[in-house]
């Protein structure tokens, strides 16, 4: 069956680089974001680590965990995470998961279930379907599922971006438009009938087309 919007996100216990975890337990009642590698030492995940790192912050402040996979056991990430900080000039500040049996990533189906072999002697090739952004929700329900290749690095600006729209609008009865960004007018559901609208947005709305209801962003 293939991982979708909304499904649970499947839980999982591994070792990571800051110790065992139950995946469930450690997400608790926040959200999360999930991105996966093929291998370690490998030169467009080494600037991504970076730069999750860099921006952590911003993550911390909506609530999200971030939490890194590579197909490498935990020591390896471990000896990775120097090279990052030198060349990145910011340390990984968040766990790595240690998939050397290549379980979570079967899991995740970001591989077949038939792969197998030595994770020293897999190439980033040979894992090169494991490139995934995955953001869950305190439900733990998948909100987001984004699949890279191994040559074009990851847009986290963006994630953090879906995951502003994807808070608003659990919290409120709107969607967000094309290229949205925090602050910006947001767009009544389509779920909320025009009565209902007139008594959450008394001053009304702005509707080029009936279907198209536009509104400022909420603020509570």
């Amino acid at each position: 069956m293939t991982l979708k919007i909304g499904d649970i996100a499947p839980d999982f216990q591994a070792d990571t680089t800051e110790g065992r975890i139950r995946f469930h337990d450690w997400i608790g009642d926040s959200w999360a974001v999930l991105f996966s590698h093929p291998k370690d030492f490998t030169p467009v995940c080494t600037t991504e680590l970076g730069y999750m790192a860099k921006i952590k912050p911003e993550f911390d402040k909506r609530g999200v965990k971030i939490i890194g996979l590579s197909v490498d056991p935990v020591d390896s990430h471990a000896k990775w995470a120097n090279d990052i900080k030198e060349t990145q000039g910011h340390a990984v500040n968040y766990p790595m998961i240690g998939d050397p049996e290549l379980a979570v990533s079967k899991l995740y189906e970001m591989l077949p279930a038939s792969a197998s072999g030595d994770p020293s002697k897999r190439t980033p090739a040979d894992n090169q379907t494991v490139r995934n952004v995955f953001v869950i929700g305190p439900d733990k329900k998948l909100k987001l599922i984004l699949v890279y290749p191994m040559t074009t690095g990851r847009n986290f600006d963006e994630v953090l971006r879906v995951i502003d729209s994807l808070q608003l609008t659990a919290k409120h009865r709107v969607a967000t438009p094309v290229n949205w960004k925090q602050g910006e007018d947001v767009i009544i559901a389509g779920s909320v009938s025009n009565d209902e609208a007139a008594k959450i947005y008394p001053k009304g709305w702005k509707a080029p087309k009936p279907y198209l209801r536009i509104v400022p962003q909420p603020r509570s």
